[in-house]
């Protein structure tokens, strides 16, 4: 599954403009005087203007072994939230090295190099490096209506996890991150409380464009004709 573009509500539009384009340099592809669109790599991040708004949790894929690089390039900007003491932290199962920081809205964002993705670059990193949006979390009370939509009507499978606690649906490319609020109630490694955002977003998956909602804890999907790229 490729995530095309994910749109994310925000109460601090102003700051958050100013922390990806100023602070991480992420560049601006169309703005309004409610929303901002960032390219990265091969997906769109939007954020639209809300009087309220709760945090998410979200993930970007980096070349595949250019964790080192990326933690020396985010820690001149951000400040690391680490797990005990590692700021790189290893997930052994995923063949994953991942880093996690905050944005303005405390949004838990995570920088994730995938060693099966086998994705190599001579170029030294800078947001220019981000390939794609990989991973969007999904906070509910219960999560197999989540997976029975996102398998039946987009055709994704489990790639780690069960309908229990955690699942991760999908592929390394791009992941929902569901979990049960009532098991896991908190974000690794921060500990923040996992709300249940709600979000909008564009998948494509087999070749076929979808749209998926998430709104008061249930998903909406809709298949969308190909020609379609908003």
């Amino acid at each position: 599954m490729k995530i095309k573009k994910l749109t994310l509500a925000t109460s601090h539009l102003s700051d958050q403009i100013d922390f990806y384009n100023n602070t991480l340099h992420f560049k601006i592809l169309a703005q309004g005087s409610e929303f901002i669109e960032f390219k990265t790599g091969d997906s769109i991040l939007r954020f639209e203007e809300k009087e309220t708004s709760t945090p998410y949790h979200f993930a970007f894929n980096i070349p595949s072994y250019q964790e080192t690089e990326a933690l020396e390039w985010l820690e001149k900007k951000v400040k690391i939230v680490p797990y005990e003491t590692e700021k790189i932290i290893p997930f052994n199962d995923w063949n994953a090295k991942a880093m996690y920081f905050h944005d303005k809205d405390h949004n838990i964002v995570e920088f994730i190099a995938r060693k099966n993705l086998d994705i190599h670059t001579e170029e030294p990193f800078s947001s220019q490096s981000i390939l794609e949006i990989s991973e969007m979390g999904v906070p509910v009370m219960d999560i197999s209506p989540i997976y029975y939509q996102l398998n039946s009507n987009v055709k994704l499978e489990t790639y780690s996890g069960s309908i229990d606690r955690f699942c991760a649906i999908g592929d390394e490319n791009g992941l929902f991150i569901v979990i049960n609020k009532h098991k896991k109630p908190k974000w690794f490694p921060s500990d923040d409380i996992a709300f249940s955002s709600d979000f909008k977003a564009i998948v494509s998956n087999g070749g076929k464009p979808y749209s998926i909602i998430f709104r008061e804890e249930k998903i909406y999907t809709h298949e969308l004709k190909s020609n379609h790229h908003s």
